[in-house]
């Protein structure tokens, strides 16, 4: 078969041609602008984005896409413009999706996520106090103790394994499972739960290889638990308890929500994603990132206490959501573009984090960089991610714990990543650790 040039980054941040076979992609320098769709759930899966949205950010950052599998859209891929966008949700609706494609037969599964402001704020507010910074301060040793339990059964003697089966999603399905009190034997079942939940080929492009059957026996198992949790926990006194089960069906605005079965599994839905695919990826894109930048592993090594900072690098650098959608409310001009009412705007955090306005040398890890935290990955405004500061706890004590063990993890082969425009997920990664 023929093969093509693309590019994407080495491991000094430039930007390099790698081949990739002919008639993947539309060439990136090439294709007429107008035509020039950075929606393909492919890309991602073979990380080869980058080239796409560095012409979108140089030549037209507020981007109409007339034609695509999902419709046509509007991609906001500057820093600037999307934090615009967050902070202007009486214009951007979050109203009825935040992912690009519009669910078949208008069946959408509603969440505070999906909703705006007032409904948004009540929602939002019943859940927020579990990680609220004096409960994140009750839940770090119990994070630092599964943290150490988990890295020190790891296999020694140079035996290979994924990483993202034993440490990442051991991790968070373990913190996810404190949050819901769910039963702890069970617990990889949210996972899975998280695995069917983050998108449809129909509207994010992802293709997880489970059949319809199994996903429909899957969400109907996730309702029938919850539901049983639910039922459990309106009747237990919530004195003391502080689990987001508990919390919704306590909840003045939310104690009803389990009479709404679609809105009581789209909130479920969006705590065990929200919960894990951010955490997960982001310990995962870490490992990976220090292997393909070495003198910053090296910095790390010789200074550990710049991991707090290393932590929002990370963050930024992986991105682990892709896009986010809003809907206008009314027409609205940016950037000289009048974009009409109903029309979708697809805000990519991918491209905003590698906007080299903010960030310099914005495709290489810099564990140092000052300016880390100006990162898109949570969102900015109403709509920021909830559980932010729990993520980069969970990401802190998890290096903390990993240097005091290793000198190193060395990725031994090419990761396996998700096809979805939405999550930029890594599904495999085979390392070896090294311990001190």
């Amino acid at each position: 078969m023929t093969q093509r040039t693309s590019f994407l980054p080495n491991e000094a941040g430039d930007v390099q041609p790698v081949e990739l076979q002919s008639g993947a992609f539309p060439d990136p320098a090439a294709t007429p602008l107008e035509m020039l769709d950075v929606s393909d759930s492919r890309l991602f899966q073979q990380d080869a984005w980058y080239p796409y949205f560095e012409r979108l950010r140089r030549e037209d950052p507020v981007h109409y896409t007339p034609e695509s599998p999902f419709g046509a859209y509007w991609s906001i891929t500057k820093h600037a413009d999307i934090m615009h966008v967050e902070s202007h949700h009486e214009v951007f609706s979050s109203f009825p999706t935040i992912v690009i494609g519009d669910s078949p037969n208008d069946q959408y599964i509603a969440n505070f996520i999906s909703m705006d402001p007032p409904k948004h704020d009540q929602q939002r507010m019943t859940v927020a106090p579990v990680v609220a910074p004096r409960n994140l301060s009750k839940l770090e040793p119990e994070i630092r103790g599964h943290a150490a339990d988990i890295l020190d059964s790891l296999p020694d003697g140079g035996e290979v394994f994924d990483w993202v089966d034993r440490v990442s999603i051991e991790l968070t399905t373990r913190m996810l499972a404190t949050l819901f009190d769910f039963p702890f034997a069970d617990r990889r079942k949210l996972t899975f739960w998280s695995d069917l939940s983050v998108g449809s080929p129909e509207t994010t492009g992802a293709d997880e290889g489970f059949s319809m059957e199994e996903a429909r026996d899957g969400l109907n198992d996730m309702g029938m638990t919850f539901m049983n949790l639910w039922a459990e926990r309106a009747a237990a006194d919530p004195t003391d308890r502080h689990d987001l089960i508990t919390m919704l069906a306590h909840g003045e605005d939310t104690k009803d929500m389990v009479t709404r079965p679609l809105e009581f599994l789209g909130n479920i839905m969006l705590l065990i994603v929200g919960g894990n695919d951010t955490t997960r990826n982001s310990i995962s894109g870490g490992v990976m990132a220090l292997n393909r930048f070495p003198e910053q592993y090296d910095k790390l090594r010789n200074d550990p206490s710049v991991i707090p900072n290393m932590v929002s690098e990370i963050i930024r650098w992986q991105t682990p959501v892709i896009h986010m959608r809003r809907t206008l409310k009314n027409d609205y001009e940016i950037r000289g573009k009048r974009m009409k009412a109903g029309e979708r705007v697809v805000m990519w955090y991918v491209s905003g984090n590698r906007d080299e306005e903010v960030f310099d040398n914005a495709d290489a890890l810099d564990i140092a960089r000052a300016n880390a935290r100006k990162h898109v990955s949570f969102g900015f405004g109403v709509h920021r991610c909830m559980g932010n500061r729990l993520a980069e706890m969970q990401l802190r004590v998890i290096w903390e714990e990993i240097m005091k063990r290793f000198s190193f993890i060395e990725v031994t082969g090419p990761e396996k990543r998700l096809k979805s425009n939405f999550i930029r997920g890594i599904r495999e990664l085979p390392v070896r650790v090294h311990r001190h």
